[in-house]
């Protein structure tokens, strides 16, 4: 049976990334709509939550999800999967988090065996990069994780708040800025602000459904 899948996120280039990287398994996973900076408004099996800028810790808008009669499942799409800081915070109704670093297979496999109520053991494919999807930023060569964090930066959020939304170490934040700020060129945070708004590194709004999506990819 076809999964009926709604990706969630605040950023257009993430969600259609990761529709596109989910393309080639339309006979086993539908896109139903992708959602920039919104709420599902179609019935679908699954609401694919993207963490990229967003805190899984942001309970209130996770719990919005998992309360609509609309969505069977919430599943979180993460890069903390395996981290036990998500069973602490873990928001009740999730059906499961998965790691962003699962290839597409793996990934739709995961999806269907959540679909089928089968228990899925939080865990991650190593600590590689990535493994598919867009980014804002990426033609100029930011990482995903340099673009996360300039995403954030650019939202106003401190160091600190990077840290809380990510739950990478403070020097691995520090890291990530200095070779973000080094790739765009610019030496302080407020040009890395003003970069990042000339060049969509701001949350989105809108959706697309799934019809939309199939047009825009012939």
């Amino acid at each position: 049976m076809t999964i009926r899948l709604a990706i969630v996120n605040d950023y257009e280039v993430v969600v259609h990334g990761l529709a596109s990287m989910l393309r080639s398994y339309a006979d086993r996973v539908e896109i139903v709509e992708v959602d920039v900076n919104t709420h599902p408004a179609s019935p679908v099996d699954i609401a694919l939550f993207d963490t990229f800028a967003q805190s899984f810790r942001d309970r209130a808008r996770i719990s919005r999800l998992v309360q609509d009669p609309r969505i069977g499942k919430v599943v979180v799409y993460t890069w903390s999967a395996d981290d036990p800081s998500v069973i602490k915070s873990r928001v009740p109704g999730i059906s499961a988090y998965v790691s962003k670093r699962l290839a597409a297979a793996d990934l739709v496999d995961t999806l269907e065996h959540i679909h089928a109520g089968e228990p899925v053991r939080l865990r991650d494919a190593g600590h590689g990069p990535l493994v598919g999807g867009d980014w804002p930023g990426r033609e100029e060569g930011l990482t995903a994780r340099e673009s996360e964090v300039l995403s954030l930066i650019t939202q106003g959020y401190s160091n600190n708040d990077i840290v809380e939304t990510t739950m990478l170490s403070i020097n691995s934040i520090k890291s990530y800025i200095r070779s973000a700020y080094r790739k765009i060129g610019v030496t302080s945070r407020s040009r890395a602000i003003l970069w990042g708004i000339d060049h969509g590194f701001q949350p989105d709004r809108g959706r697309t459904s799934g019809d939309q999506l199939a047009s825009s990819g012939r």
